[in-house]
């Protein structure tokens, strides 16, 4: 059993494993330093019961010391990241809004690459564009699209290899 003061000199006995621990988990040695002087703030002011392991509770409290931090980074990110995306959508003096609209090139883009889709998809072979089709813009299952059009789940499934291959050799080009 130990005392507060008992406490401070196990902290000091092992106040070096204590800062490789406290590197180990956040990756910053300024952060662990920091954190290694919060953890000897809060031994001065405290006024526990005696503790059984006082080590182990040491290690403990420098653990959540580190998840502490953790959170309130996330919580930090979190406000900032709302902030940001409300000031953008507002326009505020000496701040540019962002346009979260496509341009008209994007838009352009867009209509080049569907265009060129339509195409590819209409110059599919036949049974390979009516099983893509039924799978791949209505919805069914290979069960399904088997069924529709009277042949295997097996033959779907290689009218769709054909779909694809042909697909993607077309939109690459």
């Amino acid at each position: 059993m130990e005392d507060p003061q008992g406490l401070q000199a196990i902290y000091h006995l092992h106040r070096a494993d204590l800062r490789r621990f406290l590197v180990a988990r956040t990756g910053d040695p300024s952060e662990a330093d920091d954190i290694l002087q919060e953890l000897w703030l809060r031994l001065q002011g405290l006024f526990a019961e005696p503790v059984a392991n006082p080590r182990a509770y040491l290690y403990r409290m420098a653990q959540n010391l580190v998840v502490d931090r953790l959170r309130e980074h996330q919580r930090r990110m979190r406000r900032d990241r709302l902030w940001s995306d409300v000031s953008t959508e507002r326009a505020e003096p000496g701040m540019e809004p962002v346009d979260h609209h496509s341009n008209a090139e994007g838009a352009m883009l867009q209509r080049e690459e569907i265009a060129a889709l339509t195409s590819a998809v209409a110059n599919l072979p036949a049974g390979a564009r009516r099983a893509f089709e039924l799978h791949k813009l209505q919805g069914l299952s290979h069960a399904e699209v088997a069924v529709h059009l009277g042949i295997t789940k097996s033959g779907v499934e290689k009218h769709m290899a054909v779909a694809m291959k042909y697909l993607r050799r077309a939109l690459l080009d």
